[in-house]
């Protein structure tokens, strides 16, 4: 490079005053992407080239290997990202680097029409990104020639990114642009070939052309070894390739990549859509959930791609809050992107996009349910508490996961959650309208639930639903499938068909015979119970309770008052079982006093029973203690 010469100060564009300040002071949460932008720069350059050698091969010259070269002096504190690409004149220089939003893309793609602008697949589309240097450089120069140009047309910038900027002609022997960054005195960490290196295969391991950087030797013989160049990222972008060029192997340690987990993934899913929308998606379904699944602020999402170019590592907004577990990459050739490519802006080409990945993670997981039972069954063990979060979420997509969900069912009793809706329809008796469930703290205490007697005695399924979110869940699935779905412990038992007429009529004719009682333990229960009434679903237990058809399920009323949630008072129903001797002798007791003291034990025990606290445990021990004392007497 010889001597500058016609050397002209001049100054920046006011919005790029702007930008630098904004840029250096606040714009980039992370200062050292700033790599990331000069090298994507450096990309769509050389992809600038490729496109323009293909109508003018003569453009190449003698150098045809496209790469980019990022070199270092730790002694002088510069750091130098060069490229073979495209280069700029003097007035791209001018115009470019002294005016916001003019990388020269969008110009170059004004240009192009039809499958051209496809083939070129520029990246740029953003424009300000190589101001990003100014947040770790006190200076920067730039010295560019572009293809086809003389030797002597070269162009030399220079900025200390204070509102001016200096240019010059010089001498430049090979095409292309060379970037040197004046590193900031507290800034050398960006001259260390380690950092450089980790930093390209973070944010630019997927560039379609070579980062090269020489090789650093150590050891003693270290100073002995001949200069040799290294290419550090991989310079292929998995997602890019055909499906059939990709072995399972691939995937996985692709997987083991952008999840940092260190497990193979139970499936993954690979997809390209074109159309109206073009975008690559390669998603996958973890084998264990992350530490972090339920803390609400952990970071989720999929790693986002503009045509190759690395954006960011949690794009939450291509997936809804329920699947946040899905890992993967979408490559996207049609998002706008803000200024600092930190936040998508709002775009409806993202909301047409997160509608068609929710689905195709949604049609993944029905696969592997039809398809490999067994691997489903991991699946739901480590995720299912997440998908019961989706019904209410995601009402679009409600009966798909409905289709998904897993329940423990008192047709087995076992803990395991592996029973579908579908499953539970299939079995269900001649005559039964509703799918049948009931929700506790616990698996056994929904499982010996007296509300299952009446159901256990018939031989009717009910499904046994112990997770904290499991009434949150059944608040918005009012029904499967046409089938209304019914929880066992709200409301009057309506058996429907599946009871005879004789039964009907036993059970009315029961109630009138124990009116009596339940008008006794209605005005001793006043200020605890709704109301008092004789039940049939108990074959075992003397009583039970049960709140209304519309009101919160008593589980959900204890985790939303453990919460610190105020909540409306609400009483439930208290059932006495006609048929069981601690009823029958409640029902002869002359002795107000022992009365009152049976009808409490019995009523404290329902409230146990359903998993409860007592208000006052003492009382129920000196009761029950009073009532053994006087039996054994």
């Amino acid at each position: 490079m010889s001597t500058d010469t016609q050397t002209e100060t001049l100054g920046f564009q006011t919005e790029v005053k702007q930008l630098l300040h904004l840029m250096v002071h606040s714009l980039y949460s992370n200062k050292e992407i700033f790599l990331r932008e000069l090298i994507s720069n450096a990309s769509d350059a050389a992809d600038k080239m490729r496109f323009a050698a293909v109508s003018d091969g003569s453009l190449y010259g003698d150098d045809s290997d496209l790469a980019i070269r990022i070199t270092f002096d730790k002694e002088a504190k510069t750091l130098t990202i060069s490229d073979n690409g495209i280069g700029m004149d003097r007035a791209n220089v001018i115009d470019h680097l002294g005016t916001i939003a003019k990388s020269g893309t969008s110009e170059f793609l004004q240009n192009l029409t039809g499958d051209q602008q496809k083939d070129s697949q520029l990246i740029g589309q953003f424009g300000v990104g190589f101001y990003s240097s100014f947040i770790v450089a006190d200076e920067v120069e730039v010295i560019t020639r572009k293809a086809g140009a003389d030797v002597s047309e070269g162009v030399h910038w220079r900025s200390k990114g204070e509102g001016e900027f200096d240019i010059s002609q010089v001498e430049k022997l090979g095409r292309g642009t060379d970037v040197i960054l004046h590193l900031k005195a507290d800034e050398t960490e960006f001259a260390e070939g380690f950092r450089l290196r980790s930093l390209v295969r973070k944010y630019s391991d997927h560039i379609s052309i070579p980062v090269i950087m020489m090789k650093e030797h150590y050891g003693e013989d270290a100073d002995k070894q001949e200069p040799e160049e290294e290419t550090v990222n991989s310079a292929t972008a998995l997602w890019t390739k055909s499906r059939s060029e990709i072995k399972d192997e691939e995937y996985q340690e692709f997987y083991k990549h952008v999840s940092h987990d260190f497990n193979e993934p139970l499936t993954w899913s690979h997809n390209k859509v074109e159309g109206k929308f073009d975008y690559t998606s390669l998603l996958y379904i973890p084998a264990k959930a992350p530490m972090d699944m339920w803390q609400r602020e952990a970071t989720r999402g999929l790693k986002l791609y503009v045509q190759r170019v690395y954006i960011m590592d949690e794009a939450e907004q291509f997936l809804p809050m329920y699947l946040r577990f899905i890992k993967g990459v979408v490559d996207s050739n049609d998002l706008s992107l803000n200024v600092s490519r930190e936040i998508l802006q709002k775009d409806p080409v993202i909301d047409s996009m997160r509608s068609a990945l929710t689905k195709r993670v949604l049609d993944i997981l029905e696969k592997m349910a039809k398809k490999k039972p067994e691997d489903y069954a991991k699946f739901w063990t480590e995720f299912g508490q997440v998908m019961k979060e989706g019904p209410a979420e995601d009402h679009g997509n409600k009966d798909k996961i409905a289709n998904l969900l897993r329940f423990a069912s008192s047709n087995d009793d076992k803990t395991e959650q592996s029973h579908s809706l579908a499953d539970y329809k299939g079995r269900m008796q001649e005559g039964q309208d509703k799918i049948y469930y009931v929700v506790a703290d616990n698996h056994n205490t929904a499982k010996n639930s007296p509300h299952l007697e009446i159901f256990r005695k018939k031989g009717i399924e009910v499904l046994l639903l112990s997770e904290r979110v499991d009434e949150w869940l059944m608040s918005h699935m009012m029904e499967f499938d046409g089938t209304q779905l019914q929880d066992v412990a709200k409301g009057a038992l309506d058996l429907g068909e599946v009871e005879d007429e004789a039964e009907k009529k036993e059970h009315e004719e029961q109630a009138k015979q124990f009116e009596g009682l339940v008008e006794r333990v209605q005005t001793l229960l006043a200020d605890q119970v709704d109301s008092v009434r004789i039940t049939h679903r108990l074959t075992d237990s003397p009583a039970c309770l049960v709140v209304g058809e519309q009101d919160m399920g008593l589980q959900m009323r204890r985790i939303m008052e453990a919460a610190g949630q105020a909540m409306p008072s609400s009483k439930p129903t208290f059932e006495l079982n006609p048929e069981h001797p601690l009823v029958a002798k409640l029902n002869d007791e002359a002795d107000e006093d022992r009365f009152g003291e049976l009808a409490r034990v019995l009523f404290d025990q329902a409230q146990l029973a359903e998993g409860g606290q007592l208000d006052d445990p003492a009382a129920y021990v000196s009761r029950l203690n009073k009532l053994l004392l006087e039996l054994s007497a």
